[in-house]
Order: structure tokens, then C-alpha cells, then sequence
């Protein structure tokens, strides 16, 4: 069985007896291959390396460090069929998306490459006639970034790439469930020439994460996770005041007008939320219905709901593929009994199925009201809740009644309606007659408790700058 190893200083680590985490595929359940855990002299090492190489990196210029990102863009693409045949087994993708998501984290990390003539500072007018003011963008030092399952190759890119780019360092930290993708990326790390010790890439326990955290030589601490997890990383980031950036749950709303072309909404809604079995931040998890319409586009999402089969993608590309673990199909199973029994109606779905893998079925819920456990929490599943309104008035207000706001939808022709709410709605996003699908340039950046700072365009990567004000007088 394969055992994959920890990557500093471009080296993967040799020493034997280490502890073990499992790797298992998702869609059946067995196991696939090991990846030695970090042990806390070795996390300790990892931030070290980090620490030295950031202090030559600094110092190359930033056309010079776009053109390693551009380098290590091109290794991505040229190994992405055996980066993405690793990613499917670990996260029961299928290869096709696998595959392309490696694709994906390669443009990404192009595109930033792209802002090393950009990163831009300012000129400020001086109270003294023979001074001036510059306020300059300068690198934080060693940022932590700890990676979720769900997309974790393109997430990895998206941290590093313009935590690179800004002349930082990075130790990486996958998920445990899916290591072996990003230490096949390391490979890729080594072969094209990166500098050494600019980025290390870890699999650990939590407890070896607290220590990697709270490192004297860490500045910054990028997460992609749940809003526990945010919570860690804000108490670890107290003892040495690193700067953090959160990405956390979310609870995407989609607001359905009576003008709204329902067919186009409930296939793409119901895509969105079936989407790697729902494992999305921003997929919709809740749908509010215009009451003239809301039988008829209760029957459109039951029928696209019902007609999404499951199964293993390796050998099933189209179908929808598991859960990541079994601990996450209980609990979202146990949700929507929940809401079944807090008087939810079970219109298709809602069953756990036998054989082996972590499947659910796609499973929609209506009669659903505001105050339940379904439409206020996180499911992070292929599960759906209806309600219905009265008037748009109404239907903001529900969406706003929420402690998430990373991303909304609103389909409508009336661009009046569109403006009304996306003007008004508590996001960070909002997408009009589509559901979510993140650009480069853009800024994913969630309200409320989905988070802190950002990710993507130009505002993701001034996230990972501090400021110098220089004051010259002549």
C-alpha cells in the first residue's frame, strides 16, 4: 500500500515509526494508502525551512518569483492526470473532475503570477513642503494555510499562489482525508526547480497543527474550514497576533421570483446542491419560493432531485459521488430526520443506502420554516429546504435571518428586483440568474460568521501583505 511522506525543503522525510493516517476511498470504503503524520520536532522544521527561504525570497524580485509560480503552473498541467487519478481515489471524484481541477489551480496560480507587475503602494501628500509619503505592500513572512477536503488541490493554489507572489512562504497543512493529492503536487514543487523551503506541505494531527499555528516565525494563518475551525485558528493566532484569513461556513440563499425561467433556476439549483454530493461552501443550501410559483417549482426540483442517481465515479462519471467519511453522512442523515420530525415534508431522498462507500441520495424537504436546524445550519450535503414568501421584502428578510453570509442567488428578469437584492442581501456574494462558481478576479469574501479577509483578484492577494509607511524628507 502506498505511504505517502512529508515534503520540506523540497526532500520528502525518510525517518521510519512514524504515526500513520488512513486514507480511504469515499465511495467504497477501503483503504487506499497511508501518509505519515508529522511529528512535532518535524512541523517545527517545516516552519524553520520556511522562515530561512522566506528571507531570500523577499528579495527576488516579483517578476522573478512569477516566473517559478509559472513554472510550477506548467509542471501542474503536464502531471495533472496523475495528480487527479490520486484526488479521485481520496475524495471520490470522478478522474474527469479530478483532472480538471488540478487544470484549474494551474490557471489560477497563472493569474496570480500575472500580479507581480501590480502589486501596487501609494504616494500621500505630505503637511511638509520637502517630504513625501510612501506607503508600501511588503511580504508577512511564514503564512500557515490549512486546506479542507472538498477542492484540495485548487484551494491549495489559492493560498499559495498569492502568498507567493507577495514574497511570503508558505506550510501547507492538507486535510487528512485527502493528503496524498497535495504531496503528489509537492513532487511537481520539487521537479520544476522551486526554491527550497518555499513551500512545505504537512499531513498532522490537530494537536501538531496547534504547534505549527502558534510558531514564534508564523505571521499569518489562512483557512479554508467550519466556523470551529475558524475558532482554533483565531485562539492560536492570539499567541503570536498572526494575522488571520477565514474562509467558514456558508448557507447560500436562492430567491425565486414569480418572473423568474424556473426550469433554467431548478436545474441549476439542483446541480448546485448535488454538485460533489453537496460539499460546497457556496452551493445553495436553502430556496426561497415566490408563493404563485412555489408548487410548480417544488415539482421541477423534485423531479431533477429524483432523477440524480449515486454511485462510484470511477466507474460511474455522470452519477453523484459519496460523502467524504461516514461520521458526515450520519449527521446530515440525522439533520434531515430532524427537520422530519420538526415537521419538514419528505418529498425525495432521506435515506441512508446500503452496500459500501459514504452515499446519500439528492433529498429535497418542503413546509420547511425559518427557525429549523435545516435552513439555519450548515449541512454540507445533498439535501435542499423550500420555503415560501409573499413578497421579495419578505424573502430578504429571511435570507439576511442567518449567521452565515458568504453567498447568495436571485433569479428574476426584473432587473429592478435583482438590484433590490443586490443591494440589500447580507453576503459577501450575490449571482443573478446562476448559481456560484468563484472567479480569479474576483474577492470570495463571506460576512458575518463565513469569515475574515478573503480569497481571490486583487484583494485576496493584498490579503497577504502587511504596510510600511516611509517618510522621506530631503
Amino acid at each position: 500500500m502506498r505511504i505517502d511522506r512529508n515534503f520540506i525543503n523540497n526532500q520528502f522525510l525518510t525517518s521510519d515509526g512514524e504515526e500513520l493516517i488512513s486514507v480511504v476511498n469515499p465511495a467504497t470504503g477501503a483503504q487506499i494508502a497511508h501518509v505519515t503524520a508529522a511529528t512535532a520536532a518535524e512541523a517545527r522544521a517545516g516552519v524553520d525551512a520556511a522562515a530561512h527561504a522566506q528571507r531570500g525570497w523577499r528579495r527576488l524580485t516579483s517578476i522573478e518569483r512569477a516566473g517559478h509560480l509559472r513554472a510550477l503552473a506548467d509542471m501542474l498541467e503536464a502531471r495533472r492526470a496523475r495528480i487527479g487519478e490520486v484526488l479521485a481515489l481520496e475524495s471520490g471524484k470522478s478522474l474527469e473532475d479530478a483532472t480538471a481541477e488540478v487544470f484549474y489551480a494551474a490557471e489560477l496560480t497563472r493569474y496570480h503570477a500575472e500580479w507581480a507587475r501590480r502589486i501596487e503602494g501609494e504616494i500621500l501628500p505630505s503637511d511638509s513642503p520637502d517630504e513625501t509619503l510612501l506607503l508600501q505592500r511588503e511580504p508577512i513572512g511564514v503564512v500557515v494555510a490549512l486546506i479542507p477536503f472538498n477542492f484540495p488541490i485548487y484551494t491549495l493554489m489559492r493560498k499559495i499562489a498569492p502568498a507567493l507572489i507577495t514574497g511570503n512562504t508558505v506550510v501547507a497543512r492538507p486535510s487528512n482525508n485527502t493528503p496524498g493529492s497535495a504531496l503528489e503536487l509537492a513532487r511537481a514543487v520539487r521537479d520544476c526547480g522551486f526554491p527550497e523551503g518555499a513551500i512545505n506541505i504537512l499531513a498532522m494531527t490537530h494537536q501538531i497543527a496547534q504547534t505549527v499555528c502558534t510558531h514564534p516565525k508564523v505571521g499569518m494563518i489562512t483557512l479554508t474550514g467550519s466556523v470551529g475551525a475558524g475558532r482554533k485558528v483565531l485562539e492560536y493566532s492570539q499567541v503570536n497576533i498572526a494575522k488571520s484569513s477565514l474562509e467558514l461556513g456558508g448557507k447560500t440563499p436562492a430567491i425565486i421570483e414569480a418572473d423568474a425561467d424556473l426550469e433554467k433556476a431548478a436545474a441549476a439549483i439542483v446541480a448546485s446542491r448535488t454538485t460533489h454530493c453537496g460539499q460546497l461552501c457556496t452551493a445553495v443550501e436553502r430556496v426561497y419560493v415566490q408563493e404563485s410559483v412555489h408548487d410548480r417549482f417544488v415539482d421541477l426540483l423534485r423531479g431533477h432531485m429524483a432523477a440524480r442517481d449515486f454511485g462510484d465515479r470511477m466507474r460511474q462519471p455522470s452519477a453523484m459521488g459519496p460523502l467524504i467519511n461516514a461520521n458526515s453522512r450520519l449527521n446530515i442523515h440525522q439533520m434531515v430526520q430532524r427537520a422530519i420530525d420538526d415537521g419538514a415534508k419528505l418529498e425525495t431522498g432521506g435515506f441512508i443506502p446500503e452496500g459500501p462507500g459514504w452515499f446519500y441520495p439528492a433529498t429535497l424537504l418542503t413546509q420547511c420554516r425559518q427557525d429549523m436546524e435545516i435552513v439555519q445550519e450548515e449541512v454540507f450535503g445533498p439535501v435542499l429546504p423550500v420555503l415560501g414568501y409573499a413578497t421579495t421584502a419578505d424573502a430578504l428578510e429571511m435570507a439576511n435571518d442567518h449567521q452565515f453570509g458568504l453567498s447568495s442567488v436571485i433569479y428574476t428578469e426584473n432587473y429592478r428586483t435583482a438590484m433590490q437584492v443586490a443591494n440589500n442581501i447580507e453576503a459577501g456574494e450575490v449571482y443573478v440568474n446562476r448559481t456560484p462558481a468563484d472567479p480569479y478576479q474576483g474577492y470570495h469574501a463571506g460576512w458575518k460568521r463565513s469569515g475574515l479577509g478573503g480569497d481571490d483578484g486583487k484583494h485576496g492577494m493584498l490579503d497577504f501583505t502587511q504596510t510600511r509607511l516611509v517618510i522621506q524628507s530631503w
